[in-house]
Order: structure tokens, then sequence, then C-alpha cells
């Protein structure tokens, strides 16, 4: 599918024969930007996010991830619920703070992940040209299920995005979005730097209180 990508189509740079464009390049510096932010629970991450998902609409639906640019749009609007429940998801419409998931809600989200995979994974492979339905639609419920996670700033949400980046790497690598590829490289270890920040987060929070 070819998607009219104006500047952001513009080529970058060639590495390794592969031509990187504009439109990669804001996306990695956004995506490197937003994901530092979070790891450091500064609330700006969210704009950054939601300007990085637009510029991600575009360059996945281009290289045929359809499911990965799908899956942009509903993180744009996460993006707006985490900027409010970051500043008023709290007791009495306070900041929230960073917390574990319950059993149940580990429960639930191990569930909707093997439920979205199945059903986006058969909707691709069904209704698109999608090259890599199974993988696109595993990394897109795992996505899904760690950006709410992120928005109710749960430390498993980190683990989730993990295990979602350990996909994402060979995965866009295959495309040849070597940069973007790279950038998942970095986000898995922002993701170690985000997982122990939060945790000592939540370790202070409850010697306080």
């Amino acid at each position: 599918m070819d998607v009219p990508l104006g500047p952001l189509g513009v080529p970058a740079f060639t590495f390794l024969g592969v031509a990187t464009t504009w439109g990669e390049v804001a996306a990695f510096v956004t995506g490197a930007a937003c994901v530092w932010l979070v790891a450091r629970q500064h609330v700006a991450n969210w704009p950054i996010g939601i300007a990085n998902a637009a510029f991600f609409v575009l360059l996945f639906a281009d290289y045929g991830l359809y499911a990965d640019s799908g899956l942009q749009v509903v993180y744009i609007a996460l993006g707006a619920y985490g900027w409010w429940s970051w500043l008023h998801g709290g007791a009495d419409r306070t900041e929230l703070a960073v917390s574990r998931m319950s059993r149940g809600q580990r429960l639930l989200v191990a569930a909707f992940v093997a439920a979205a995979t199945v059903l986006l994974w058969r909707a691709l492979d069904r209704l698109t040209d999608s090259t890599v339905p199974a993988w696109d639609g595993l990394t897109t419920a795992l996505s899904l299920a760690a950006t709410w996670g992120q928005a109710r700033k749960k430390i498993e949400s980190w683990w989730i995005w993990i295990a979602a980046d350990a996909i994402y790497v060979p995965l866009y690598a295959s495309k040849g979005l070597w940069l973007t590829s790279g950038l998942y490289v970095v986000f898995a270890m922002l993701c170690v730097v985000g997982l122990r920040s939060w945790r000592r987060s939540s370790a202070s929070a409850e010697l306080a209180a």
C-alpha cells in the first residue's frame, strides 16, 4: 500500500543499501524521547508519544504493517487518556502513583493478549496483504496491554513492553526498517531503566506510607 508521506518520505540517508526516510528519523527521535520520559515519570511523555504515533501511522501503513499502523491510532487515544490519568487518576483526582497489577488484572491482561492475538491474526490474514499476520497480531496485542498498563502506572507494563520489543526488533529488520529496528533495541534498554526506576519509586512510596 502506497501512502503519500510528502517530505517524510524523502530519504535522509542510506544504511546497508536501504534508504531511511525523514519520517523514520522523526519517529526514532520522538519515540526515544517518549520512552525516556516515561521511565522518568515525566508527564510530557504523552504529547510526545502522540506525535510519535502520528508519524508511525503513515510509516507502518506504507510498509504493509497494517495492525501496527492501526495500533498507532489507538495509541493516540490512549495517549490522551494516559495524559489525563497521570495528572488526575489518583485518589481524589490527584497525581497517579506507581503500583502493581492485582492478580485479577494480570489474568485479564493475559486473556486479552491471547484473544486479541488470535482475532487480529485471523483478520489480518483474511482482510489484508500483511506478510506477517501472526507476529503483527501478537505485537499489537502486547503493545495495547502495555500501553494500558503504562497509562495506569503499572510496573508490569515494562515487562510486557520488553516482550513486545523482543519481537519488534527482528520484525522491522525483516522489512528493511533498520532505524526503527534499532529504535526498538533502544526501547528495550530504556524499558529496563524504566522498570528499575518504577520499582524504586514504588518501594519508596511503600516505605513512606
